[in-house]
């Protein structure tokens, strides 16, 4: 008799378990599945990141060989980008460097956009290639043709003579 009372007592911690288990599972299903994505991947940028979003080149953007991207920023999740090109679409977020360089990265699909003061490209880390390279917004246009009049100096100069005499 005793064991009967045991086994019901452990049936019914069952069932009862497993019900509301079952609830909980089914109030979370109800929240739609985009908005527990972003609440898992897209916590709120620090300031270093947004600092790094304010300097980030939107609009169409044309490329090498014919090709373009789209930067635009996301307006609900301040710091986000999604980068979009013919064949391809991410959400980028703001990755601080050591270089200065402005680095997004989607760490999902493994791509990364690297904006430089006179171009941008597109690189796929999973599969080692480039996807876009020689973007350029307006104002990185007009550095690199800046660069092309008023050369910067070279990192290395072999011309000076003082320096040869000096060996």
């Amino acid at each position: 008799m005793r064991s009967m009372k045991h086994l019901a007592s452990m049936v019914w911690s069952c069932l009862f378990g497993f019900g509301m288990a079952t609830l909980a599972f089914a109030a979370y299903a109800q929240t739609a599945p985009s908005s527990r994505a972003v609440k898992a991947a897209e916590q709120p940028l620090g300031a270093q990141e947004l600092s790094i979003a304010e300097r980030v080149h939107v609009g169409h953007l044309p490329c090498e060989l014919g090709a373009s991207v789209r930067m635009t920023a996301d307006k609900k999740t301040p710091g986000y980008f999604n980068l979009q090109g013919k064949g391809y679409k991410y959400r980028m977020k703001p990755v601080p460097t050591s270089t200065g360089a402005i680095r997004l990265e989607d760490e999902k699909a493994g791509a990364v956009w690297l904006q430089l003061a006179n171009k941008s490209m597109l690189m796929d880390q999973k599969n080692g290639r480039r996807l876009a390279d020689e973007c350029a917004h307006p104002d990185q246009v007009a550095f690199a043709n800046d660069m092309k009049v008023n050369p910067p100096p070279a990192l290395i100069d072999v011309s000076n003579t003082a320096a040869s005499d000096q060996r």
